[in-house]
């Protein structure tokens, strides 16, 4: 009896890692190449690790490395990438719907683990979700990202020191990757990148703002600015309506 009662518990948590895999795949070279980019940005191995390890999150550790190369502040960095990743607590929200009522550091530990992959595999799939699952589908992508950004900073010390230097162009590769997808499927994107750039240029020439409140003041206005213009034209066509 004590044997059926565990592999119950163990058949969530299974499915989990099984619904995972291609989240860890997914992860393999974008941690790889931060990884890789860390090194080049002069972080020693240990912090490489610790960043993919405390903060796991992949745009905002890009961003970080960014803004760390610029030499920014550390009080800028934490305000950047708290508004990068706010839409977690949105995230957090709508998977607590979705999850089976259990206790709160239970609930706590799989939270840290939400990404935005983990969350479209977890929010999609039919029913309740069991605490077991939530927490195999967030394992196997979290071990794959630190074991691969780990993997990438050894191989980047292995690189000549020519080629280390040269790979900083391609954190912009990196960002230019991400962003441009998403311009394609919206013009709200191009929008708000647009806005961000000119903004972020505006004040970085100026002088009027250090580079990493440039960024944020930049993202916040021409965020708000995008959303009031969206606003206005959804309040015009109802009233055309």
């Amino acid at each position: 009896m004590a044997e059926l009662l565990l592999q119950t518990r163990e058949v969530p948590f299974r499915k989990g890692l099984q619904a995972g895999v291609s989240i860890a795949i997914g992860y393999a070279p974008v941690a790889l190449t931060f990884g890789l980019l860390a090194k080049t940005a002069g972080l020693s191995f240990i912090e490489t690790v610790l960043m993919s390890m405390v903060v796991f999150a992949g745009a905002s550790q890009y961003m970080a490395l960014s803004l760390i190369s610029l030499g920014t502040s550390t009080y800028e960095i934490i305000f950047t990438t708290f508004i990068v990743n706010i839409r977690h607590f949105l995230m957090s929200t709508a998977l607590n719907e979705k999850a089976e009522d259990d206790k709160l550091m239970k609930k706590a530990l799989y939270s840290f683990g939400i990404t935005d992959e983990s969350f479209s595999v977890i929010a999609t799939k039919d029913g309740v979700q069991k605490t077991g699952f939530i927490l195999g589908v967030n394992i196997i992508g979290y071990m794959s990202w630190v074991t691969f950004t780990a993997l990438g900073y050894v191989v980047g010390a292995n690189l000549p020191q020519v080629l280390q230097e040269s790979m900083t162009v391609a954190l912009y590769a990196m960002f230019i990757g991400l962003l441009v997808p998403s311009m394609k499927g919206s013009a709200k994107v191009v929008y708000l990148a647009a806005i961000a750039a000119g903004l972020n240029t505006i004040f970085t020439f100026t002088g009027a703002l250090s580079t990493g409140w440039s960024i944020v003041i930049a993202t916040l206005i021409s965020s708000v600015l995008v959303e009031v213009i969206e606003g206005m034209k959804r309040g015009d066509r109802q009233n055309e309506q």
